[in-house]
């Protein structure tokens, strides 16, 4: 009996050093790697016990996005890049659960009511007159923040309201440039309330919304009267025509190939809200996207309020307010380049009036 003992002793201690072995060098594998990884969680308040699954599952995904931010680098000129990515926020998350969490927008492409008319404006209305360069007869610069018209970043988290934020944007900027006061408008009010086919924190689309907007006379609240709670609820409108209204001649169209339009009603009119293809925009930290950032309709998963444009950057690009706080990008702003509708910037173009 003892000698049976001791042999199953020896058996065990072998396997044990066959086996702890390998894994004691698992942990210690990819040492630079996993350093960047902790300062990623210490910078970013993540919290994964050390060791555990879910620790190694959201490194794995961190070490795939160390190399996707390299490809990412990679497709442009070394001696003078004009975009940069790496590690942000988003570093822990794969990209299904980016797509989920963050890019919800629901395009419709027979949306009630979509309008194909663009306002006009100082006679840049579309027309079948010879194409121009790019920026030809327009301000070369122009940005809408410089005059105080635009409002501060804002966060929607999980809440796949971007819809919801980037229309609400655009009608802060247009109340202010109309009065000369800058408020905050209620964000949370269009996310319990929108309907035609819009899903409050699930997805929407800003034509649908606008066009139930004007359909149903409802009036928007400054957020004081409706606060922002990142979440559906209930529509808790108890007097719907209150508030500031979009008027009836807001336009939604589609502007690929006729940037000439975009770039003058963000100069002659004001900001507007598009829809885009937010994919890559996981590992953004600056400059001017023009590549690797699809453009096709059905590839739209987000929306934004342009604030103006620069026809002197190096490449010319659009200034893009985001709704994912200000430790994305530049402080919250991205720049998206001017011309071939990268990232479907001209895909669906929303312009509006307000009622004050």
């Amino acid at each position: 009996m003892v000698e049976w003992r001791s042999v199953f002793v020896t058996v065990a201690i072998i396997l044990l050093c066959f086996f702890a072995i390998p894994i004691k060098i698992s942990n210690v594998e990819h040492v630079e790697e996993r350093a960047m990884f902790d300062s990623f969680m210490r910078k970013y308040n993540k919290s994964y016990p050390a060791n555990s699954e879910e620790y190694e599952t959201r490194f794995k995904i961190f070490q795939e996005a160390l190399e996707q931010i390299k490809t990412l680098n990679s497709h442009q000129d070394d001696s003078s890049p004009t975009v940069f990515y790496g590690i942000t926020k988003f570093a822990d998350i794969n990209r299904k659960e980016f797509d989920d969490k963050y890019l919800t927008y629901e395009h419709k492409n027979n949306s009630h009511g979509r309008r194909r008319v663009l306002m006009r404006h100082n006679g840049h209305e579309r027309s079948n007159r010879p194409k121009r360069s790019i920026g030809d007869g327009l301000p070369r610069h122009i940005d809408w923040r410089d005059k105080g018209y635009v409002s501060k970043i804002k966060n929607q988290k999980t809440c796949g309201a971007c819809w919801a934020f980037s229309t609400i944007g655009v009608i802060e900027s247009m109340v202010a440039m109309k009065t000369g006061v800058l408020k905050t408008f209620s964000t949370q009010e269009i996310i319990d309330c929108a309907r035609y086919g819009n899903m409050g924190c699930d997805g929407g689309d800003t034509c649908n919304l606008l066009q139930w907007l004007v359909d149903n006379d409802v009036g928007i609240q400054e957020e004081k009267e409706y606060p922002l709670l990142l979440k559906t609820g209930t529509c808790k409108l108890k007097q719907p025509t209150k508030g500031v209204h979009v008027a009836s001649n807001f336009s939604c169209d589609y502007l690929v190939g006729e940037e000439n339009t975009l770039l003058a009603l963000l100069a002659y009119h004001g900001p507007v809200a598009v829809a885009v293809n937010a994919l890559t925009w996981q590992y953004y930290l600056g400059g001017v996207i023009q590549f690797h950032c699809e453009g096709g309709l059905e590839s739209l998963n987000h929306a934004v309020q342009l604030v103006g444009y620069n026809l002197d950057g190096t490449p010319p690009y659009y200034i893009a307010r985001n709704s994912w706080g200000t430790s994305f990008g530049e402080k919250g702003y991205l720049k998206i380049a001017i011309g071939s509708n990268v990232c479907g910037v001209a895909s669906e173009v929303a312009a509006l009036d307000v009622l004050t």
